[in-house]
């Protein structure tokens, strides 16, 4: 008795030690995998000069704009009811700096003076196609006026042309003024125009585009150009 007794002791010590090791350390519940979250780079912004989509300001329903060239100074008016969306592009194009250090590369005696290819290539690529809409016609391309120049409908974008004289019949396909030059035209008619318009004795408007002023520069030395453009004077914001 005392054997049997002894024996079912033993066995159930045993057993119970065996549980023991099986539970001291029960395997951990199965966690559910965390994803590791990879951040998202965060694409630097353009400066503003290099990115067209950026300029997309109002412009006040009057302003002018001071261009000190290397002839002398003259003045802008420009007026945003003559053509809203020329106003627009230009007031963004000196707010920004644009036409800083720009040459008039198109200057043809009684006809008008042309400028807006800009002298760093890499500023100009990604202005030559942000085109903007057409305005209508309000007002003539009389002398002083002053419009975007287009390679057809729907294609303005930074150039711009100031009248030496009576353009009117411009006015028959779709030029549309946006300004006047209020002071200095004198100094206006008194930009170089030797080289005449275009090729073969005048620049290269497709050479211009990808050299730059080192072009302008270099083989056309004579060229005015502008030294800084800026706002001076907006009135009231258009509503």
């Amino acid at each position: 008795m005392k054997l049997r007794s002894l024996l079912l002791l033993v066995l159930a010590v045993a057993v119970a030690g065996s549980a023991c090791s099986r539970g001291d350390k029960p395997s951990p519940d199965p966690s559910p995998t965390m994803a590791v979250a990879t951040p998202t780079p965060v694409p630097t912004p353009l400066p503003p000069l290099l990115d067209p989509e950026q300029a997309t300001e109002q412009a006040p329903d009057r302003f002018r704009v001071h261009f000190e060239t290397t002839k002398g100074p003259f003045v802008i008016e420009v007026r945003r009811a003559w053509a809203p969306g020329g106003a627009d592009r230009f007031y963004n194009l000196v707010r920004l700096g644009y036409y800083d250090n720009v040459t008039f590369f198109r200057v043809v005696e009684d006809f008008m003076v042309q400028f807006g290819i800009h002298g760093d290539p890499e500023v100009g690529a990604v202005w030559r196609f942000a085109q903007i809409p057409d305005d209508p016609v309000k007002q003539s391309n009389t002398r002083g006026m002053v419009t975007f120049a287009t390679a057809g409908p729907g294609t303005r974008t930074t150039q711009i042309f100031i009248n030496y004289k009576d353009n009117s019949p411009l006015d028959r396909q779709g030029f549309a003024p946006f300004g006047r030059v209020v002071e200095g035209m004198a100094v206006v008619d008194k930009l170089y125009s030797g080289y005449g318009d275009g090729p073969p004795y005048g620049p290269d408007q497709g050479r211009a585009h990808s050299e730059g002023n080192r072009y302008f520069r270099g083989d056309f030395p004579k060229l005015d150009h502008i030294k800084n453009a800026e706002l001076v004077g907006p009135e009231k914001k258009a509503s």
